[in-house]
């Protein structure tokens, strides 16, 4: 899709300059590398965020992958500049989490986010996700399926 985005009107969607962006076109080669190794979709791959009403793509969210073995699954997601602030970062990233506590193996939800980028930080608090680190560049964060604040696996 990097160059050629004619298959979305085909799949009733409409279009936007907005996505993909240069962030999810990168994100293609990783995510085709993640279906070639298993024989069919499993849930944790990567979603298209679709406005329900617009039938608009507005962004990109899923998983980076099967648990592994601790039961870990890493989420991640982006929503364009011009829907964001309206409550759909939250709603895709928990239920996003939500199906993944559901499935067998699961036990936790990793995310990690800029230092700077204050409201992916907003968002994943807002799930219950507990900041466990940090680095020069990134806050590291977790939410266990047992977890007391998670009002997702419930």
């Amino acid at each position: 899709m990097a160059d050629d985005t004619r298959i979305l009107p085909e799949l009733g969607l409409q279009l936007t300059p907005y996505w993909p962006d240069q962030e999810a076109i990168d994100t293609f080669p990783k995510i085709i590398r993640n279906l070639e190794l298993v024989p069919e979709p499993s849930g944790f791959e990567s979603y298209m965020v679709v406005h329900r009403y617009s039938m608009t793509v507005i962004g990109d969210a899923g998983f980076k992958g099967l648990p592994n073995e601790n039961g870990e699954v890493d989420l991640g997601y982006a929503i364009i500049t011009q829907a964001q602030h309206n409550g759909y970062g939250l709603e895709v990233a928990k239920g996003l989490a939500s199906w993944a506590f559901r499935q067998p193996g699961v036990e936790s939800i990793t995310a990690r986010c800029l230092l700077d980028n204050i409201p992916s930080a907003r968002v994943l608090e807002k799930m219950g996700m507990q900041e466990i680190n940090r680095d020069e560049k990134l806050i590291h964060w977790k939410l266990c399926k047992s977890s007391p604040e998670s009002t997702i696996a419930k």
